[in-house]
């Protein structure tokens, strides 16, 4: 009997080129992000951490081969854009120059951010913004480079984007397993976008989710409003 073939083994991780452009080198923002992080390092860094959250080595998109970084002064934090084979991302020095006092771990957070934008899936164009962003922001809070104004708050709507979606996503990984929003995104590999796509994931369509998800952001203020108020009186009495 002749022996199982094994499968091929996985291909390496497909780390695109890097190039990295500066318009204006007299900025103040080009030395903090300079003296912050090693650009090239930076921009490998925050690849792996968009491939270890979305995807495997066997799953992982393979047609970027190039990532432009660009660093000028405008207006907002960052953006990206491009073709599937060269992503150009745009990152501003004003704001560089503005969060200079914690320039690391903010760069870093921004980068990751705009790297998942290379490589996630979108359904074909028709994905909700604020679940583009908010697999973004997902990625950047499970890389533990969420800045400390963020907070989980509920509302009405779940597709708000950025923190705001990004925490509702933790809560549906957390509360259905590891993997969930890596399934999530490949799900909107070659099909375009429908709700139903977090009732086929985790057996509830996303209303549903988001109601749950605020009755626990309740729960979890009503008891520690509990527990407030009772090491106070404990305090009182001592």
């Amino acid at each position: 009997m002749p022996p199982a073939s094994l499968p091929p083994p996985p291909k390496p991780w497909p780390i695109p080129n890097f190039q990295l452009r500066i318009d204006d080198l007299d900025h103040e923002g080009v030395d903090i992000f300079l003296a912050a992080v090693n650009p090239k390092q930076a921009m490998h860094a925050a690849v792996m951490t968009s491939f270890q959250f979305l995807y495997t080595q066997r799953t992982v998109p393979r047609t970027v081969r190039q990532i432009n970084l660009v660093l000028r002064p405008m207006d907002g934090v960052a953006y990206t854009f491009g073709s599937q084979t060269l992503k150009e991302i745009h990152f501003s020095l004003d704001y560089i120059k503005r969060t200079a006092n914690r320039a690391r771990d903010e760069i870093m957070g921004v980068l990751v951010h705009e790297v998942v934008h290379c490589f996630q899936y979108n359904a074909f164009d028709t994905c909700p913004s604020g679940l583009i962003e908010g697999i973004a922001d997902f990625v950047r809070l499970h890389a533990g480079l969420s800045p400390p104004h963020w907070k989980r708050t509920g509302g009405d709507r779940w597709d708000m984007g950025y923190e705001k979606t990004a925490y509702f996503l933790d809560w549906i990984e957390n509360r259905y397993g590891e993997g969930t929003i890596r399934e999530l995104n490949a799900a909107m590999k070659d099909t375009q976008y429908h709700r139903r796509i977090f009732k086929e994931l985790t057996g509830r369509p996303v209303r549903k989710l988001w109601a749950m998800y605020c009755k626990s952001l309740e729960e979890s203020s009503d008891a520690e409003t509990t527990e407030g108020f009772l090491l106070l009186h404990h305090e009182y009495e001592s």
